[in-house]
């Protein structure tokens, strides 16, 4: 009932559509409590998702973390069949399959291969069809299985906003300690391995941290989106740097801006808010990719590809 009366004001204010002032249309907006809670809730995710993704895509695990979204569609979906919280399913899934991951077995570099592919790939796909099984099981409307897969920033309670905050902060904390070490053994393993940091209880431990943050995220966001704010922001600012310190402030930034501006577009648009998110965050990383682009090519000799062969060789062809 409190969603689709959120929906209803929604779309009542959408028809009425933006003044052209935009201090007064954010008034209009901050003036619904729900939407005050839509934009602190989305803060989090943003915030929580640019951090977490900036270290998974550095670490080129971007389909492990899509792989424990997507299962906490089932723990969720499970959770919800028992009688219990629906939270309390998400993080439950996403840790287990995390779990299940971190014991694909590594060669002596430390590298899972191909094997780790197939078992993220195979949990990936029993997941789906154990929350399509779950659902059925539970016999609820088709709205719950939206709101899992799709999530509702429409529909936060300030419960839910505190609790998001704290577990933001717990995660947050943990990669605090984890990120210096974490970043040396993702750049340099067997460097970082010989000066005996623990790399693989490093993997672990990140993997872990990595299904809360897809857990928490999917609470706002929904299973299949929580991939937008986990790899989009962070894969535009590696983008546009390689400093560490920058990366990971711009990840933040450009999360922020993606989600409070598909909020902003989404209450005077009758289209859902993970359309938007997920629209404006492709938007972002491809024009980070096309200013890399440019730097690249203004970096070159001015002869272009020819005259950087010759300078490289010291001949002339034929």
């Amino acid at each position: 009932m409190t969603a689709l009366l959120h929906a209803t004001t929604l779309q009542a204010t959408a028809l009425a559509g933006p003044t052209g002032n935009l201090v007064d249309d954010v008034r209009r907006m901050l003036a619904l409590h729900f939407m005050v809670n839509a934009f602190r809730a989305g803060a989090v995710a943003a915030v929580l998702g640019a951090v977490i993704g900036w270290f998974m895509v550095l670490r080129r695990q971007s389909f492990v973390g899509h792989t424990l979204a997507v299962v906490s569609f089932p723990g969720a979906a499970a959770a919800i069949w028992l009688g219990l919280s629906a939270t309390a399913g998400y993080f439950a899934g996403s840790i287990a399959a995390a779990l299940v991951i971190a014991l694909v077995p590594r060669t002596l570099s430390g590298r899972a291969g191909s094997q780790e592919s197939a078992v993220i790939g195979t949990v990936q796909a029993f997941a789906l069809a154990a929350g399509a099984l779950f659902v059925s099981l539970y016999g609820g409307f088709l709205d719950s299985v939206t709101g899992l897969l799709f999530g509702s920033f429409l529909g936060v309670s300030d419960a839910q906003v505190v609790a998001l905050v704290i577990v933001a902060v717990v995660v947050l904390a943990a990669m605090a300690v984890l990120a210096r070490p974490l970043f040396f053994a993702t750049i340099d393993r067997d460097v970082a391995s010989a000066r005996g940091v623990p790399t693989r209880w490093l993997s672990v431990a990140f993997l872990v941290v990595l299904g809360c943050t897809a857990a928490e995220v999917s609470q706002i966001t929904g299973a299949l989106l929580v991939f937008a704010l986990l790899v989009m922001p962070a894969a535009a600012a590696q983008q546009l740097t390689a400093r560490p310190v920058l990366g990971l402030c711009l990840s933040v930034g450009l999360g922020l801006a993606v989600v409070w501006a598909a909020l902003g577009v989404a209450f005077y648009s009758t289209w859902p808010v993970g359309f938007f998110v997920s629209t404006f965050g492709f938007a972002v990383y491809v024009v980070a990719a096309g200013i890399r682009l440019v730097r690249t090519r203004g970096r070159r000799p001015a002869g272009g590809w020819l005259t950087g062969r010759i300078g490289a060789t010291g001949a002339a062809p034929a």
